[in-house]
């Protein structure tokens, strides 16, 4: 039986830092969109493999897609997987080694995966990736080939049973370490974007379009 986010299961219930879990969607929703780098674990052939992807979310399920030839992916078809995306915000110095640290946010993901069979459904899914990185680039762009989508599996996962854990904040220390004359705090961290570069091969007169001058993440 699957469990929605507000109630989390005992896959996705925090045992350690529990403090810092949300079993929230909204929560869980926001950090799926800011990171669309993700990590998928899988069983194959007795043997755990993790291989990173892109994932994005339309309603309640996420999607990821791979090479129809890979193994792994046809492996994973109706198998439990597990879905991993972090994203890293800072590096928390204490004063002490063992009480350094990091700020993040990251969601965890169990589920089985299914392949979305339909063709008409899967390029509807393939346009959605584009569309969650970046909107408005879909219909600029020639229609895909039944070929290209042949060479490619999509799979899915109900976001029902999933946790977001966060850290941020300063480094916590033991009470008599406040006293020693050591510097401690948090070192930023973020992904940076630069301006887009013209691929050489461009025709002349084809502008940037905003989704490249205004793409975000993290």
């Amino acid at each position: 039986m699957t469990k929605s986010s507000e109630s989390p299961s005992q896959r996705t219930r925090l045992k350690r830092g529990h403090e810092r879990g949300d079993y929230k969607k909204q929560t869980i929703h926001d950090i799926l969109k800011a990171m669309p780098l993700c990590h998928v674990s899988y069983i194959l052939d007795g043997a755990p493999v993790v291989t990173p992807t892109f994932q994005w979310r339309e309603g309640d399920h996420v999607y990821w897609h791979g090479s129809s030839a890979s193994r792994m992916i046809r492996k994973s078809t109706d198998a439990d997987v597990c879905m991993a995306v972090t994203i890293l915000d800072g590096m928390v110095m204490a004063r002490s080694a063992f009480h350094h640290s990091v700020n993040y946010r990251s969601v965890m993901l169990f589920g089985k995966a299914s392949v979305v069979d339909d063709p008409e459904i899967a390029a509807k899914r393939l346009e959605g990736m584009i569309e969650s990185l970046y909107p408005g680039r879909w219909d600029m762009l020639r229609p895909m080939t039944d070929k290209e989508l042949k060479a490619t599996t999509v799979l899915s996962m109900p976001v029902d049973e999933a946790s977001a854990k966060i850290r941020t904040g300063q480094p916590i220390d033991d009470d008599e370490d406040y006293e020693l004359p050591i510097w401690a705090g948090v070192v930023p961290v973020q992904l940076s974007v630069g301006a887009p570069i013209d691929d050489p091969r461009n025709l002349e007169g084809v502008t940037t379009p905003p989704h490249a001058t205004g793409f975000k993440i993290g």
